[in-house]
């Protein structure tokens, strides 16, 4: 493309060249005539055209007029580029105050296209740049104001109850035993807390490729309830695992990925102990793998679905230690189902909610 604009320059340079040339000595040699009409009737002009004639000759007189016209005559013709020119430098200088949601005009298939268009190019990627930075910056505060409430929390009760057990304020042992129980619990939580922003943390900025192993998928779900059995027992549910397939091979991380499915089920016990079941389907379409978990406990607002996968967010609003883990739970998910090329989803009525992995076999 850009040879064609080359030679079809090259053309329009020479079409000028001509039509300029031709122009001029018409135009010239219409101005002689008009000046010899004058002399026949004027002595002053006679006198003047032939003290020029005598001191200068008639070729030099020729060249010089020709020339004069020759340069109006290209510069007339290229008065709409040199405006066009002037148009892309009021609109950088514009851009250059900050003004980036503006753009260069690109009107005319010349070279000067390719200069507008890649200027409108580095506009388009610079302010893309800024509104990065600018969510960067916004996300970082977020983070910083989320995990400080998070660690706080647990850091707090620590703090008091330990007081109390250092300021001998308890009644028995049994309320003492009662204080540390406490302690402990909150620091368990606070020791899931600090993996979790550490896990995250290292998934978004792992760099590395991911290092495939082959496994079965089948038996990594059956491996999954098997483990959690007695998590299921003690929030009395039932696991069960539904597929046609006695075995499905693929490629991946088996460590990363079974602390996705460990987190999906950990996800539907916590959030759908109601309905009293788990059900995990996996099916094999085309050449993904697909894995659901469907619990059918209370429903997930529609307006809460898209904003599941973020970090620290949590469907119940008042972020006790009650509602949930520590928010970051489907977020790693998340961030180790893209890192193995797949997808993850949700979906959720009056019926059952159901989170879906869709992983690439190979």
């Amino acid at each position: 493309m850009r040879a064609n604009i080359a030679i079809r320059q090259a053309w329009r340079l020479v079409w000028q060249i001509v039509v300029s040339s031709v122009l001029a000595l018409i135009t010239f040699y219409l101005v002689l005539m008009l000046l010899w009409f004058m002399t026949r009737s004027s002595t002053y002009p006679r006198l003047f055209l032939q003290t020029l004639y005598n001191s200068v000759g008639q070729l030099p007189i020729i060249v010089l007029g020709c020339f004069v016209f020759f340069v109006f005559y290209m510069v007339l013709l290229n008065w709409r580029r040199f405006r066009y020119y002037d148009n892309l430098t009021r609109s950088v200088e514009h851009i250059a105050q900050g003004h980036f949601e503006a753009l260069v005009p690109v009107r005319q298939n010349n070279e000067v296209t390719f200069l507008a268009e890649n200027l409108n190019s580095l506009v388009e990627k610079l302010k893309r740049s800024l509104d990065e930075e600018r969510l960067a910056e916004q996300t970082k505060n977020e983070l910083i104001t989320n995990v400080s409430h998070d660690l706080r929390t647990p850091l707090t009760s620590i703090i008091g109850y330990l007081g109390l057990i250092e300021q001998d304020r308890y009644r028995d042992e049994v309320e003492l035993r009662y204080y540390v129980q406490i302690a402990y619990a909150k620091a368990e939580r606070l020791k899931v807390l600090i993996h979790d922003l550490f896990e995250y943390t290292r998934m978004r900025h792992e760099s590395q490729e991911v290092i495939k192993k082959p496994f079965n998928l089948v038996e990594m779900m059956n491996q999954l309830l098997a483990h959690h059995r007695l998590m299921l027992d003690g929030s009395k549910m039932k696991g069960e695992l539904i597929t046609d397939l006695t075995e499905l091979r693929m490629m991946g991380e088996p460590d990363k990925l079974v602390r996705v499915f460990e987190n999906l089920l950990a996800n539907a016990v916590t959030y759908g102990y109601a309905g009293g079941k788990v059900d995990i389907y996996v099916n094999h379409y085309g050449g993904d793998a697909v894995v659901d978990f469907v619990n059918y406990g209370e429903a997930i607002p529609s307006s809460d679905l898209p904003l599941l996968f973020d970090r620290f967010y949590r469907v119940d609003k008042s972020r006790t230690e009650n509602s949930g883990g520590s928010g970051l739970g489907l977020a790693i998910a998340k961030s180790i189902v893209e890192r193995h090329g797949g997808s993850i989803s949700a979906t959720s009525d009056i019926n059952a909610t159901n989170f879906r992995v869709r992983l690439p076999i190979s």
